[in-house]
């Protein structure tokens, strides 16, 4: 910017390097440089470029002409002075050589001077050395022919006495002669010398340099045209090939552009001395007419922009009062290669702007905080978090204390009731000091209050001057009191409504901002709050429907484990962290002594996972009554589940079972064995009495409800003391890891376990198998008992009716032996009539087995797989009332169906 100002001192804003527009330089065209363009631009000689390179051209050759023409006259001035110089020293030479005079005297001197004229003209190179008389006639000539004619010459001033020399036109070319008189000893001239030489001899060698000298001179013209042309070539990129017209014009143009524009141009140089102001600086700095040239520093300015503009660093929208302006500054340096060191600032009054972004900012804020409030509140389904993420929200960005008063249904999932009590939800503020209402504080507002006010009206109201807002104080005098000596001054209540139903209401409070709250404020807030209140009330609907889920899954799942003692059982439960699953489980006792473990997963969550789980759960205990086996009890829940799946889809919306799995194991602590079967369930684990960890191979069959594939059972002979851990597949899968890694920590966490079923619970739940669970839990260990053998007896019944007054004497006997003679009667009557039975309509080989657990159980086995049926026996029927009796006597009977016919059972219970 310091190369602006031209000779004459005047601003200009033309850069090194800028280039006018198409509209300055006057053309239609886009203003695009081109270097052939440019280079026409210079051979035209348009352009100050071209202009500048000719001027140099030309200056240069005629430099070197007149260098060439001085030379010449140089030589030619040389070669004659010489001639002059070198014709009179060999005339005199000869005239004062010895024998001169006497040859003079003689009768014959050209005889003595013509043979020593010629040897001096030889050895001194001239062209002719002519000894003549006073009269003029020569003696000597280099051409004999010349001897005894007139010399030609001058020859007055030699015959004074005085040496004469001059340039004549002589018979053998351009020449300059000296003569010389010959003076006896008295001084008398008694004749003369003349010497010459011709021009071209005595410049031959400079003659000879000439082509040398011009050759130099026209090297220094190519050096002299190939430097103009560079310089013309960087001022033809400097100018883009603009003419001397046009780069006045763009001057002038750039000089107004400068003074027109709207913000102050200033250019220092590195003294701090103000080189350059616009109109615009001048206005906005107050700069008296006379300011450039003089130091920053002197012009009145103040000391902040003062030192600034001085000091020449580097400023960025540096903000300073000018009086009664704040000017926008930016300053950068020109110390760039090539411009001469300063600063150049441009000064922007941003009064206006200053006050019209303050409003733009603050509406920003305020989109910002709406934005915010669409994100950050409502990210749990907790009515209470809920209200806490808008209080943090409105803290300190929007005001300095925030409430969140609920009624107290609401909490709990319910509808409001306008007559109810309210609960302080959620606090948020500055300070922890703050004389409000703590959280958990029971409110009921009064009618003139705020809050009562918004409650009743469903609009918010605005207090602007708390300490003057009637009624206020009736709420609570003492604490009304104490939050306006507090400093809170100013206050905006919100009812939260969603929709019709009024949930709460919200309060924001001022303290540290002087200002109360105005009308624009009431507006944001009241849309806070309506966003607010729609995740509220989504969060109640949810803890409503939530806690219709956990009642129904409670009152589905086992609230206590039935007696029986072939297992020993601990279990553990754990729902998901957010919602309600389809995990169930359950025990179940069977005939003879056996216990069914059942262990299944729907999958989802909700209440038709739940409900689902209840209705499998139903159709186990259905099945298990039954006595079937695992696969075949699978199977028939597998076809439930396809007709459910059948039935869901034809009614519009509903959704069919989909992933659900189950397990069920049979154990008998008679034999000790347990058969399993399952439905695309998680293994088993097993943990050995010696504390090793195993995985059974059960065969795994598809999931419930695809149907089509028949199940298989494993079997397993489990010793005494061994522990079966059954559980869901939220235990060992999760979104982060595979469920190999799963079932490898729950082997880790089940070999630290204890002996007992509870530390085996523990040990594993307190594990991290748990740590991120996303689905429920069911987990079951069940410590395998076996009956002793002396509460079994057990006698084959041969195919004779006479046999069953042996059972019967045997069963006596064992009683006693038992010390149960109080129910010999009852199962004396019950194993004879099932006994006779199985020999009536059965089939060998018969068995009769008694077991003591709990209860006393009789089983009768046969081979046939015909089932008896309970029916009442006619006046007139002979026989079919020994089931009756057996139905009477007993607590409980049934008939178990095994691979080679059946068994028909009955318990009673123990005295």
């Amino acid at each position: 910017m310091v190369r602006l100002l031209g000779r004459s001192g005047t601003r200009s804003p033309l850069r090194p390097g800028s280039a006018p527009s198409a509209r300055q330089r006057g053309e239609t065209g886009p203003a695009r440089w081109h270097p052939m363009a440019g280079l026409r631009s210079v051979l035209g000689g348009r352009s100050v470029a071209g202009q500048v390179f000719l001027l140099v051209v030309v200056i240069v050759l005629l430099l070197v002409v007149a260098a060439v023409v001085a030379l010449v006259l140089q030589v030619r001035h040389d070669t004659t002075q010489e001639a002059r110089n070198r014709s009179l020293a060999v005339a005199e030479t000869f005239a004062n050589a010895p024998g001169t005079i006497e040859a003079l005297e003689s009768s014959d001197p050209t005889a003595v001077l013509q043979p020593r004229a010629e040897a001096a003209r030889e050895r001194s190179k001239v062209d002719f050395i002519v000894v003549m008389n006073t009269d003029g006639i020569r003696y000597t000539h280099p051409r004999t022919d010349r001897i005894g004619k007139q010399f030609v010459g001058t020859i007055a001033p030699a015959l004074a006495g005085q040496a004469v020399t001059e340039e004549i036109e002589g018979t053998i070319g351009p020449l300059v002669q000296a003569v010389v008189p010959v003076k006896d000893p008295d001084g008398r001239v008694v004749g003369l010398v003349s010497a010459g030489i011709t021009t071209k001899n005595v410049g031959g060698t400079a003659d000879r340099q000439l082509p040398l000298v011009l050759s130099a001179a026209a090297a220094a013209l190519a050096l002299a045209t190939a430097g103009a042309a560079l310089v013309s070539r960087r001022l033809l990129r400097q100018t883009h090939g603009l003419g001397p017209h046009e780069m006045t014009r763009m001057y002038e143009h750039h000089d107004a552009v400068l003074h027109a524009v709207r913000e102050g141009v200033l250019i220092v140089d590195d003294k701090g001395t103000l080189v350059l102001a616009n109109d615009e600086a001048h206005r906005l700095l107050g700069l008296p007419d006379d300011a450039e040239g003089r130091p920053v520093l002197a012009l009145g300015l103040d000391p902040g922009t003062a030192d600034l503009l001085a000091s020449g660093r580097v400023a960025t929208d540096e903000v300073h009062l000018v009086g009664d302006r704040l000017l926008a500054v930016n300053q950068r340096t020109t110390d760039r290669a090539g411009v001469p060191p300063g600063s150049v600032a441009t000064l922007r009054d941003s009064t206006e702007l200053r006050a019209l972004s303050g409003r733009a900012e603050t509406a920003r804020e305020r989109l910002n905080m709406l934005y915010d409030a669409g994100v950050g509140i409502g990210t749990s389904l907790d009515v209470t978090r809920t209200a806490e993420e808008l209080t943090e929200l409105a803290v300190p960005r929007f005001a300095d204390f925030a409430t969140v008063d609920l009624f107290d249904a609401v909490l709990g999932g319910g509808q409001p009731d306008a007559a109810a009590t309210l609960s302080r939800t959620a606090l948020s503020g500055i300070r922890k000091d703050a004389p409000l209402y703590p959280v958990g504080e029971r409110i009921r507002f009064v009618e003139s209050s705020p809050q009562g006010r918004s409650l009743g009206t469903g609009r918010p109201l605005l207090e602007p001057r708390l300490g003057e807002a009637p009624g206020w104080q009736a709420q609570d005098l003492e604490r009304s009191a104490q939050i306006v000596e507090y400093g809170i001054h100013s206050l905006i209540t919100v009812p939260l409504r969603a929709g019709t139903l009024v949930l709460g209401v919200v309060s924001f409070w001022r303290s540290e901002k002087p200002e109360p709250f105005d009308e624009d404020e009431l507006a944001l807030a009241e849309e806070l709050v309506a966003r607010a209140a729609v995740s509220i009330d989504n969060a109640r609907r949810y803890t409503r429907e939530h806690s219709m889920a956990v009642t129904l899954q409670r009152s589905l799942l086992p609230r206590n484990l039935p007696e029986q003692g072939a297992l020993e059982i601990a279990y553990r439960y754990l729902p998901a962290q957010a919602g309600v699953g389809g995990d169930w489980f359950d025990v179940l006792p069977l005939s003879g002594a056996r216990v069914a473990l059942v262990v299944g997963d729907v999958v989802g969550h909700g209440l038709h996972a739940a409900a689902t789980m209840g209705r499998l759960r139903t159709a186990v205990h259905n099945f298990s009554s039954l006595d079937l086996p695992p696969d075949e009890l699978i199977a028939l829940l597998d076809e439930l589940v396809g007709r459910i799946d059948q039935d869901e889809t034809e009614e519009e919306g509903s959704a069919p079972v989909t992933g659900a799995t189950c397990l069920y194991a049979v154990y008998d602590p008679v034999s000790r064995r347990c058969t399993l079967a399952r439905a695309g369930h998680p293994p088993p684990a097993l943990i050995h009495p010696d504390g090793s960890v195993e995985f059974p191979d059960v065969p795994a069959g598809p999931p419930l409800g695809l149907g089509g594939l028949p199940f298989e059972t494993a079997e397993l002979e489990l010793a005494e003391g061994s522990r079966l851990v059954l559980y869901t597949d939220g235990l060992v899968e999760d979104r982060e890891r595979d469920i190999d890694v799963g079932l490898e920590m729950l082997r880790e966490a089940l070999g630290r376990a204890g002996e007992s079923p509870e530390d085996t619970c523990r040990v594993v739940l307190d594990s991290r198998l748990t740590a991120r669970s996303s689905d429920d839990i069911a987990l079951i260990v069940a410590r395998t008992r076996a009956l002793a053998a002396d509460h079994v007896a057990e006698w084959p019944v041969p195919a004779d009716p006479a046999a069953v007054g042996e059972v019967r004497a045997a069963v006596s006997r064992q009683l006693a032996a038992w010390g149960l003679e109080e129910l010999t009667f009852t199962t004396e009557l019950i194993l004879s009539e099932l006994v006779t039975n199985a020999l009536r309509y059965g089939g060998g080989p018969m068995r009769v087995r008694v077991l003591r657990d709990r209860n006393l159980i009789c089983e009768v086995f046969d081979s046939s797989s015909t089932s008896p049926h309970l029916r009442y026996a006619t006046m007139t029927d002979e026989g079919g009332r020994g089931l009756f009796l057996v139905a009477q006597l007993a607590e409980r009977w049934g008939t178990r169906y095994l691979p080679a016919g059946k068994v028909i059972w009955a318990e009673q219970p123990l005295p």
